[in-house]
């Protein structure tokens, strides 16, 4: 199995094939539209925007599991991304990344790169923040919160796992390693 074998709905529903990814540096990222880490959509949105040519995107799925952070349907989700953060890389259909009805999706992210800790700025807070839902955070390979991000190389390998409080400037020193 690997990325590739995978398939989402795109905002309209439609089933797309991560196949048709096939051969680029992919940042697959869990979004919310009024998280305290949203503001990353500018700092992607550059990096998107600089690697874009080079074979590189952002997969964004937008999630609505962590203090129902990500209201509305995801078309609504995309129209705000796109006006608010200038975001033009690809936005799917809502998903749960944790749980019963978890996309299949990430249930192999999480296999492929474990959690390992919470580090960056501000990880301190958003343990306290996490620890609140899930006591026992430590112990499992669940995604944490909003904007977790999964990087996959060129040949369909989920190479590294970047937890929110992770620095983009980190994100994209590994994205450049791999194009």
């Amino acid at each position: 199995m690997s990325i590739y074998d995978f398939e989402v709905k795109n905002i309209k529903g439609e089933i797309v094939s991560l196949n048709e990814y096939k051969g680029q540096v992919l940042l697959i990222v869990n979004s919310a539209i009024k998280c305290g880490f949203t503001p990353q959509y500018n700092e992607l949105t550059e990096i998107y925007n600089e690697f874009k040519d080079e074979g590189f995107t952002i997969l964004d799925f937008p999630c609505n599991q962590f203090n129902k952070q990500a209201p509305g349907t995801g078309e609504e989700i995309a129209e705000t991304c796109r006006a608010t953060f200038l975001v033009q890389y690809p936005i799917f259909e809502k998903i749960d990344v944790n749980g019963e009805n978890e996309d299949p999706l990430y249930t192999y992210l999480k296999q492929q790169q474990p959690f390992v800790d919470i580090t960056g700025k501000g990880a301190r807070k958003l343990k306290f923040v996490v620890k609140m839902t899930d006591r026992h955070y430590k112990d499992n390979d669940n995604i944490k919160w909003n904007f977790t991000k999964f990087l996959v190389d060129r040949e369909g390998n989920v190479v590294r796992r970047f937890e929110p409080t992770e620095s983009l400037e980190d994100v994209k020193a590994k994205i450049k390693e791999l194009l």
